[in-house]
């Protein structure tokens, strides 16, 4: 089974891209993040003309987060993160798809840090910390897929002290984020690819693309009993290359069912 995750940043506006990618990708699952679109909006139709059925948590303008399954209706099991029952972004949802639940993770930005929003980014971490504690005890075979706005580590991050005060690379979102593997789960790339530079994602801004200047923020962690199975992964960088693409580019793995 393959399994990716991809930062579509606006449905909508990139769904030719994002079109074009299912087909020559054929991924069986994808989650995808920051659909930028209200519920009514999700484009249905023109995903299931392709072969795919999804569930979805929509935001009007922002964030958002769907679930897509090939030739198969994805079982939702969850459409929020718990926790909170006052937080009403839409950055949390999971599926049960051919045996294997699987997450689609918009974790927040953070940005401008300090301040309120790395405080929320925090907050926020602290309830997916929660609640991945509770799916590893299940012990299950999960995907934790999204976009988890953290850069894991120096090495995951081209050489720039520009971003020092980027609330993606701080101790704390660092932190955070190895808390989450320590309760067992595997990331799945660095597992694959023990060494060298893996972006997943490049800024629009002072030609970051064509210079290859990333980061890696999409990750696809394993619990112990599919982290066996694992095959194969990669970054297809070619997305982002295309014209109006994501700033994002998908991240896949490939597991033996």
């Amino acid at each position: 089974m393959k399994i990716a995750t991809f930062n579509i940043n606006n449905i909508n506006k990139r769904l030719d891209n994002l079109l074009a990618w299912l087909k020559k990708s054929q991924p069986d699952v994808v989650s995808l993040q920051e659909l930028k679109a209200e519920p009514r909006a999700f484009p249905e139709q023109a995903l299931r003309d392709v072969g795919y059925e999804a569930v979805w948590q929509g935001e009007r303008s922002w964030n958002g987060v769907a679930i897509l399954a090939r030739r198969q209706a994805p079982v939702l099991t969850r459409s929020s993160l718990p926790g909170d029952p006052a937080d009403h972004q839409a950055r949390y949802i999971e599926a049960a798809v051919h045996g294997v639940l699987v997450t689609s993770i918009y974790l927040p930005n953070g940005n401008p840090q300090p301040g309120p929003k790395f405080q929320y980014k925090l907050a926020w971490f602290e309830r997916l910390i929660a609640h991945t504690a509770e799916l590893m005890n299940a012990g299950i075979p999960v995907v934790l897929a999204g976009d988890y706005n953290v850069v894991p580590t120096p090495e995951d991050i081209y050489p720039t002290r520009s971003l020092d005060t980027n609330a993606l690379i701080q101790p704390e979102s660092r932190k955070a984020f190895a808390r989450l593997l320590a309760q067992g789960w595997t990331d799945a790339l660095r597992k694959l690819y023990p060494q060298g530079p893996l972006w997943t994602f490049w800024d629009y801004e002072y030609e970051r693309w064509l210079k290859d200047k990333g980061m890696r923020l999409d990750h696809l962690l394993l619990s112990p009993s599919i982290s066996s199975r694992l095959q194969d992964g990669g970054v297809d960088r070619w997305v982002r290359g295309e014209t109006n693409a994501s700033d994002h580019a998908p991240v896949w793995i490939k597991v033996d069912v």
